[in-house]
């Protein structure tokens, strides 16, 4: 049986120049190869974009303590989380709006992941509909990312289609009630959503269709009114904890709540019903001058011993990373920026192999730290330094 790792001695014997390794590498290689807008949108965050640096920055402060002559020759990464098994603690993070980003949009990242045994989180702002997501990857595994509109009736009908489509767990995010300010996005007097991007979910949604207005007389005075009707219905600031039973009456699936950063939000979104929680500050994109989100992940995971399972996202740029949150806590973990410069780069090629890189890099510091599953880290598996 072959390990992550391995991926290391195909691009040795690549005698090309290949795709970037690093995530700096895709970071480069995306901005050349995407617009100038398209970029933006993925790489820039709210405000001074202080919280995306200290995302990355957080885990400068934490060190991997190696452990030496412990049998590391046979590694297994699998994991299973709310009754989905993956190849490992890794999991694409939902990002939306793929097709500013390639041609493909979410059906590379479906494919990718279908792939490589990974969860991929479909988000509702993807320009394909989840429908068809998952028709084109049956084999694949799925979560469906909700951003609660601002009618029930709305909400409840994405929940179920996600359902009936085959998803196996809602990520409800919860630190989006408005789009922040994102100067770069800004600058460019760029919000895709406005050009009818990212909203398949909503145009091919019952619900949704049913609220528009009569027909209008030509098909763009039609895309016109619906993205008005998105824009009433996008982010809904009323939401509270006592919100989250009623949508867990709407699904058998688990409900897993993204965006937590605060040890007081995650004991009442347990006591709310929530099956799991995503430690995440939405990688630096909502709240400028919020804490690191990796500064967060050690005070949730105190504040709920073993009730939950508790994930992380935001600033994971390589396989050290993924040791580190783990190490803190962390049952697994997700990541954007990272394949999305890749399907900017390469389409189902450059996601695939920009998480194969990071998987790869993982597995091997797993080893060379002395260990061979994920799970056997823990908080003495690293130290932090000032």
């Amino acid at each position: 049986m072959g390990h992550f790792g391995d991926f290391q001695q195909e691009i040795y014997a690549d005698t090309g120049e290949g795709l970037p390794i690093t995530y700096d590498g895709l970071e480069r290689a995306a901005e050349s190869a995407m617009s100038a807008q398209a970029f933006a949108f993925v790489a820039g965050a709210a405000g001074t974009e202080r919280t995306a640096r200290a995302n990355h920055s957080a885990f400068d402060r934490w060190r991997l303590v190696p452990r030496m002559l412990r049998d590391v020759s046979r590694r297994d990464l699998s994991t299973t989380l709310f009754g989905t098994p993956m190849a490992a603690p890794v999991l694409l993070a939902p990002v939306g709006l793929n097709s500013i980003v390639h041609d493909d949009a979410e059906l590379a990242p479906a494919a990718a992941a279908a792939a490589l045994g990974l969860v991929h989180v479909v988000s509702t702002c993807s320009t394909t509909p989840m429908e068809k997501i998952a028709g084109a990857e049956p084999e694949g595994r799925r979560w469906f990312q909700l951003y609660w509109p601002r009618t029930d009736e709305l909400a409840k009908s994405l929940v179920t289609r996600a359902e009936r489509a085959g998803y196996e767990a809602i990520v409800l995010t919860v630190d989006t009630s408005a789009v922040s300010w994102r100067p770069r996005d800004l600058g460019y007097r760029n919000l895709p959503f406005h050009s009818g991007q990212g909203i398949g979910n909503y145009l091919t949604d019952p619900v949704f269709r049913a609220g528009l207005a009569e027909p209008p007389e030509s098909s763009e005075d039609a895309l016109r009114a619906a993205i008005a009707e998105w824009s009433r219905q996008f982010g809904n600031p009323a939401l509270t904890f006592a919100d989250l039973a009623r949508l867990k009456s709407w699904t058998s699936l688990p409900l897993v709540v993204k965006g937590i950063c605060h040890a007081e939000d995650a004991r009442a979104v347990v006591d709310a019903g929530a099956d799991g929680i995503i430690v995440s500050n939405h990688g630096g994109r909502q709240v400028d001058g919020a804490r690191a989100a990796l500064d967060c992940l050690p005070d949730v995971v105190g504040a709920l011993p073993g009730r939950i399972p508790v994930l992380f996202d935001s600033g994971i740029r390589c396989g050290a990373d993924i040791m580190v949150a783990l190490s803190l806590g962390a049952s697994a973990v997700l990541v954007g920026r990272h394949w999305v410069y890749g399907l900017g780069i390469a389409g189902r090629q450059g996601v695939e192999h920009a998480m194969r890189c990071l998987l790869a890099e993982f597995d091997l510091m797993l080893a060379l730290s002395g260990y061979a599953d994920p799970a056997q880290l823990d908080r003495t598996s690293v130290v932090r330094e000032s």
